[in-house]
């Protein structure tokens, strides 16, 4: 069975970066929009679209019973949000199955819960997540820290809300992880870095 590591992240915390360069390090595939690609491209709707559907909170009135099994096509008698998460949910699948490899986001850890992977979560100080996502959004630069911080809770919400509705668990709460990392003030190539060490020391 292929290895997995899985992030999930608060906005602004470094996530994604520390999923790259975790993923170069050890030689692994890397996953992350690529999986809005493979939505788009498998239900014919924009990646623009998927993205906007994948992001938000799921309409809570309706019923999910779809995190034990996988459809092989999209019911079209479904919500759309399902029918995407569905298609995510195959996706992830396939991309587990094909080599070693690190998934951001998207549920994956609890999409691939059999398949035992290394669960990361990544989170940091309201500071520091802020001055992460200016730097990565200059055309933000207008906005004040609280407009800023608003921005980065609104996202924050909807990722909990995501993902506590498709596996019924608490977004970044360290029961679900096997390890949480604080990156307030850390250099995130010295995180990877360390995280290989741990993870694979033939590596080093």
């Amino acid at each position: 069975m292929n290895k997995i590591i899985t992030i999930g992240r608060e906005l602004g915390s470094g996530g994604r970066e520390l999923g790259k360069r975790l993923a170069d390090l050890l030689g692994w595939a890397y996953y992350d929009s690529e999986i809005i690609s493979g939505i788009a491209q498998k239900t014919e709707l924009a990646e623009s679209y998927v993205k906007q559907i994948v992001e938000r909170s799921p309409v809570a009135s309706f019923p999910i019973t779809i995190g034990h099994s996988f459809f092989p096509v999209v019911n079209p008698g479904m919500d759309q949000t399902t029918n995407i998460y569905i298609e995510q949910s195959n996706i992830i699948t396939e991309m587990a199955d094909m080599s070693n490899c690190v998934i951001v986001g998207r549920c994956a850890d609890y999409i691939l819960r059999d398949r035992n992977p290394f669960k990361i979560f990544v989170y940091a100080s309201p500071q520091s997540r802020i001055e992460r996502c200016r730097k990565k959004r200059p055309e933000d630069a207008a906005l004040s820290d609280r407009q800023m911080w608003r921005n980065i809770r609104r996202v924050d919400r909807h990722r909990a809300k995501y993902y506590m509705f498709y596996t019924g668990l608490k977004w970044g709460h360290k029961n679900n992880y096997d390890i949480c990392i604080n990156t307030t003030n850390a250099d995130i190539k010295s995180v990877a870095e360390a995280l290989v060490k741990m993870l694979a020391p033939e590596q080093n």
